[in-house]
């Protein structure tokens, strides 16, 4: 039977369990594998996301077991041509003279490549976090040889629980090649997806009303030279907390201010930040009738459903803690939760004690979740690629493509999702 602790037990613990620290057990990974993320064919895992740059390509440098799952990747059409190997034998293992090869290989795929890229990104595996490689001279190195830009990226599975995991490194990375322009008053960047937010957000029409003309993300720039646009905004909003560290970075070098906003899919809590980041910004946002709308689609669409049974998953667009509390204090039964738990979930753990204090909790990554059984209850509605695992006759909400929802907006877009997916809940 797969572990779990309920949400009371949670919110009574004086600290988190340690089936909950992955370092503290071996790893079952079932978000990944679902995903096939690992590190990223589907959604944005490291090697993705270093390419996330226009006119850029990347130099695996692996043993051939590491780079083998690129080859789904690599048969996406905007990436061919872009990934390129530099295969690691038992000798390199052992005495690390692969590195001697990087510059000459990073000169050999630029003189290779007839459009010459303006970036190239070296995606190092776990071999390299183990003999302690300094990725910053090898990447100077290359730099001198090609006469192109260099940057590392890692996918280090060793560093997920540390303080720079891969995805919070590969963030800063890539906005560390931005360099101080003159600043557009009327310019601010989106920060934190490789994959665009979805223009239905309103704050795009909120940010064009305060006066700013132009609004800038990653995934948005055509060419190399559009992302070194990014330098010239007035100030960047964070909407994904891995992205926390390059925003200080930008703040400290370019003198970028940010503010942070959080996914929330409870209309009261997205209103209160707008009325929080209005202040900040010193700006007015005239949010009530966005936000009644979401609130009527919310709630017509939960007293239709009052005590459904709810598994909610972390492979999702959404914080699954918030997204149970939500859906919970509005008469819905969320009966399980498949999230890593930690100390930023315990405001919602402690209200969702009183809600659904019987709500199971599990840890995708536990070897226990091999056993795992479908309890006695029905679950019929399931949110999250891996909840839908665990529930195959449950009907099934995904809620986890690239392109990102946000605010009232994404409130809305998922209420029609499962909406239009589960016409048999009636």
């Amino acid at each position: 039977m797969a572990s779990f602790y309920t949400v009371k037990e949670l919110s009574d613990a004086k600290q988190v369990p340690e089936l909950y620290q992955v370092t503290k057990h071996l790893v079952f990974s079932s978000p990944a594998t679902l995903a096939y993320n690992s590190p990223g064919a589907e959604g944005f895992g490291v090697k993705r996301a270093g390419l996330s740059i226009p006119e850029s390509v990347m130099l695996i440098v692996s043993p051939g077991c590491c780079g083998r799952n690129t080859s789904q990747i690599s048969s996406m059409p905007r990436y061919k041509n872009r990934f390129f190997y530099l295969q690691m034998d038992e000798t390199d293992l052992v005495t690390g003279r692969h590195l001697k090869k990087i510059p000459q290989a990073v000169s050999e795929i630029v003189e290779f490549l007839e459009e010459k890229p303006r970036l190239v990104m070296i995606c190092a595996t776990c071999v390299d976090a183990l003999l302690g490689t300094d990725w910053d001279r090898v990447c100077r190195k290359a730099e001198e040889e090609s006469h192109v830009l260099v940057r590392p990226c890692y996918m280090y599975a060793l560093t997920r629980e540390g303080l720079r995991p891969p995805m919070v490194h590969v963030r800063q990375s890539l906005y560390s090649l931005l360099e101080e322009r003159k600043k557009d008053n009327r310019a601010v960047n989106l920060l934190g997806f490789f994959s665009p937010v979805s223009r239905e957000w309103e704050m795009f029409g909120y940010l064009e009303k305060a006066g700013v003309r132009t609004i800038r993300q990653i995934s948005e720039c055509e060419s190399f030279d559009a992302f070194l646009g990014m330098a010239e905004a007035n100030f960047n909003i964070v909407l994904n907390p891995e992205c926390r560290s390059a925003a200080d970075d930008l703040a400290d070098r370019l003198k970028i201010p940010y503010v942070e906003l959080q996914r929330f899919y409870d209309p009261d809590r997205i209103q209160r930040q707008y009325a929080a980041f209005a202040r900040a910004v010193g700006i007015e946002i005239e949010d009530e009738p966005d936000h009644d709308r979401a609130q009527r689609m919310l709630s017509e669409f939960a007293s239709g459903h009052q005590g459904l049974s709810v598994s909610i998953g972390e492979c999702v667009n959404a914080n699954p803690f918030e997204l149970a509390l939500t859906l919970a204090s509005r008469g819905l039964h969320v009966a399980e939760i498949f999230a890593p738990v930690n100390e930023l979930s315990a405001w919602y753990l402690k209200r969702l004690s009183g809600i659904c204090p019987s709500c199971r909790v599990y840890c995708s990554q536990a070897p226990s979740m091999l056993s795992y059984e479908e309890p006695e209850e029905k679950i019929r509605l399931t949110i999250g690629k891996d909840a839908g695992y665990y529930h195959p006759d449950a009907v099934h909400v995904p809620w986890n493509s690239d392109v990102q929802p946000f605010g009232y907006a994404g409130v809305a877009a998922l209420v029609r999702e499962i909406q239009r997916m589960s016409g048999e809940l009636s």
